[in-house]
């Protein structure tokens, strides 16, 4: 980690205080940071623009002279692109300018940012600003105490209002959150200021989680290898939803097919209950209902009637086509 001075409010030297190398000592991307601050910038673009199309602008519904015989070019509105107040070929509609940036990209950027700040040592950490009233006169006396000139961005916690309302009257000042740094803020200016509290990466002052004790150590390490991954829950899920599923059991390698009668496969498409009888049982009942009634087989009575039709179709089809033989004969006749 680099190690930058620490300055109090009024200039004074107040120690030192090391700076993460993950945010201010990496070799700065061009490119991303140029990619990121254009996204940015079309970002803030309003996108209201607008021009109106011929057949938004009023008036020219007529033809203005006819089509031939006037020695003029033929024109069929005085609102075409061409004319004076006419609508406006292919201009400008309301848009969003928006770009969509990788979240990684956008932190590289920054830090590459803060680090060719850093690199040019225009980067100023102080202790804390301790304004105690809202004084534009004494922000300027601070920034004069800490060397600082040209465009300057300050950073100041969401809780300092007194900071805030004292920087942010000056033109050469811009005040920002934390949570708001940015690539182009960095970048437009030529100097940072932080906090040692606002600094990025900076750890001290905030809660930190307790490590275990050597004697909790175990007991926090069995949890962990006991409790369930992702995979072994899936695994779980898939065999209790097997278990509920009939399963059809596999033929086995010794196994013959055996071939049944085609008339006992009988397709349960087109069987219906009788609606008197469907509308007094339950949904079970009916699914058994209709299965006894899809794979019963049919009477003797039905099945010599349904042989004896197919038996007689050839002599009734020749019945027919001598009918219309001896129709056809009789008319030739007349």
């Amino acid at each position: 980690m680099a190690i930058v001075p620490l300055l109090t409010r009024s200039g004074d030297d107040a120690g030192s205080v090391e700076i993460d190398d993950h945010w201010f000592g990496i070799e700065p991307n061009v490119p991303v940071m140029h990619q990121v601050v254009v996204a940015q910038l079309a970002a803030k673009r309003s996108g209201t623009q607008s021009t109106k199309t011929r057949r938004e602008v009023a008036g020219g519904g007529a033809k203005p002279w006819k089509q031939k015989g006037t020695g003029r070019a033929r024109q069929g509105s005085i609102r075409s692109p061409q004319w004076r107040g006419g609508g406006v070929a292919l201009g400008p509609k309301p848009r969003s300018y928006a770009q969509r940036t990788p979240k990684k990209m956008i932190n590289l950027a920054l830090r590459s940012a803060l680090s060719d700040r850093a690199a040019e040592q225009h980067l100023v950490v102080i202790e804390s600003w301790g304004f105690d009233a809202p004084k534009t006169s004494e922000a300027v006396e601070v920034l004069r105490s800490l060397g600082v000139e040209g465009n300057v961005l300050v950073i100041v916690g969401s809780d300092d209002a007194n900071t805030s309302k004292s920087f942010r009257n000056l033109p050469n000042a811009h005040v920002l959150d934390p949570g708001q740094l940015n690539a182009y803020d960095v970048l437009v200016s030529d100097w940072v200021v932080f906090t040692k509290a606002s600094l990025p990466g900076q750890t001290d002052g905030l809660p930190q989680r307790a490590a275990a004790t050597p004697a909790e150590q175990p007991q926090a390490r069995a949890a962990v290898l006991d409790a369930p991954d992702r995979l072994t829950l899936e695994a779980e899920w898939e065999d209790l939803m097997s278990n509920d599923l009939p399963k059809r059991a596999k033929p086995g390698p010794d196994a013959k097919r055996v071939e049944t009668d085609p008339r006992d496969r009988v397709k349960p498409v087109g069987v219906k209950l009788d609606p008197k009888i469907a509308a007094g049982l339950g949904r079970a009942e009916r699914e058994a209902a209709f299965r006894a009634r899809a794979t019963e087989k049919p009477e003797a009575a039905d099945e010599e009637r349904i042989v004896a039709s197919t038996a007689d179709k050839p002599a009734r089809q020749s019945r027919q086509r001598g009918f219309r033989f001896e129709a056809k004969d009789e008319e030739d006749d007349q």
